[in-house]
């Protein structure tokens, strides 16, 4: 069953207003991420893998395969209210509650690999946020079969010590070795969703915001 895209959530116009709106995915990112599942798909080719990831692009997503973990190709966002714009996030503390993302968070879940993200302060400078192991940042997600095809969502959660200086919210992020944990055991996707992501290393720069067209 698609999900249908006519219920009320707020849509994406702007990096300024979204957590979370871009991030970085590159060749070491892919290395480290092949080392890691049991299948790759097919849709994987062609696709470009070496710069900055924006809302509607498609990208390297972990989902649960036939035969384990499995590195896909899937469109960022779910189509907005009546076609307008795209819903990039969704909240940790109400997504198991909201109708349109059931389908998802039960069955459908992933994780985002990156290098790193990106978010923006009011006096818009550019922070860039990775991990202090310099590891691939693994943010956790889930994907459905939308009127517009596949699409996924970032999991956002209350920000951290290293975060709450920027913006009050943050990817949820987890560790390696709770992928699978995360793509398969629905109770323990309960506590992964109530955890506080690891402190991250923070670089700043001046970066004037635009507007991208999501429609």
């Amino acid at each position: 069953m698609s999900v249908s895209t006519s219920a009320a959530c707020s849509t994406v116009w702007s990096e300024e207003y979204f957590m979370c709106s871009r991030y970085y995915f590159d060749s070491d990112t892919m290395r480290d991420i092949l080392d890691i599942v049991e299948e790759t798909d097919a849709k994987l080719r062609g696709l470009q893998g070496n710069g900055d990831v924006f809302p509607t692009d498609d990208a390297a997503v972990i989902i649960k395969g036939a035969g384990g973990m499995k590195l896909s190709r899937i469109k960022w966002g779910y189509p907005g209210i009546n076609g307008s714009g795209v819903i990039i996030n969704a909240r940790a503390e109400s997504v198991l509650d909201k109708k349109m993302f059931q389908g998802g968070i039960r069955r459908r879940r992933a994780v985002i690999p990156a290098g790193h993200f990106y978010e923006w302060s009011r006096s818009k400078e550019k922070n860039t946020f990775r991990r202090r192991d310099r590891d691939t940042v693994c943010m956790a997600g889930f994907y459905d079969l939308t009127d517009a095809g596949e699409r996924f969502v970032i999991i956002t959660t209350q920000a951290n010590a290293s975060m709450i200086k920027v913006h009050d919210r943050m990817p949820l992020i987890l560790e390696k070795g709770q992928i699978r944990e995360w793509l398969s055991d629905d109770r323990q996707m309960e506590h992964l969703l109530r955890q506080t992501p690891v402190l991250l290393d923070r670089e700043t720069a001046y970066e004037q915001q635009t507007l991208f067209d999501l429609t």
